[in-house]
């Protein structure tokens, strides 16, 4: 099976999706154990997702519309600031 096809594959089951038609997770464990490229693929890609969704995360209170907690989350997702 193509790399290109198991890293759509990959990436949908990262996000929770369906895997795509013909695609199994059998299939897709298989080629893992058998392709250095796409184990490496596959852990960039879990990292990544890992540091995204901290840096997104609203702080605790902003969910509440407690102003200081939704003013952190501004300030997070503001242009120019830096990951820290």
């Amino acid at each position: 099976m193509l790399c290109s096809r198991i890293r759509t594959a990959l990436s949908a089951r990262l996000d929770g999706e369906a895997l795509p038609a013909g695609v199994t997770a059998r299939r897709l464990d298989d080629h893992l154990a058998g392709c250095r490229d796409c184990r490496r693929w596959d852990a960039r890609a879990r990292a990544l997702t890992a540091v995204l969704g901290d840096a997104t995360a609203p702080p605790r209170g902003a969910a509440d519309g407690d102003p200081a907690a939704v003013e952190a989350l501004l300030a997070r997702l503001r242009p120019g600031r830096r990951a820290g």
